[in-house]
């Protein structure tokens, strides 16, 4: 069985391009251009890894990763971010999640985090 992955960004072609490289990996991969249009879809007990910008339309990351968790989901999040600030990674971790990168994403190191992440 393959692991869920949940992409969450307002960028459609930030969206397209991770979801290819993902189903390379043999990732099953779904993406919302929108915390709404995800928190409609998704109920929090279903298991899966998100990936999830910071700055978006409407809620941003920071406050969708506080709802995700006020929902007592225990799904591992990773924040993707174009966002340069040296306290980002720090405040991502602190804030629950599993990794924090940045734009352009390293697909290796996401395939790589998403893989410890998924076994732990």
């Amino acid at each position: 069985m393959s692991v869920k992955i949940f992409i969450v960004d307002d960028d459609e072609s930030v969206c397209r391009a991770i979801k290819t490289l993902l189903m390379t990996y043999d990732f099953d991969v779904r993406t919302f251009n929108s915390a709404q249009s995800f928190f409609d879809a998704i109920s929090p007990d279903q298991p899966g890894c998100l990936l999830l910008d910071i700055h978006m339309s409407g809620p941003d990351g920071w406050e969708v990763q506080k709802q995700i968790f006020a929902s007592g989901s225990t799904r591992p999040v990773i924040f993707i971010s174009a966002e340069k600030k040296d306290d980002a990674t720090d405040r991502a971790l602190k804030a629950g999640a599993v990794g924090f990168l940045q734009k352009p994403v390293n697909g290796q190191t996401l395939v790589d985090l998403i893989n410890t992440t998924s076994k732990s």
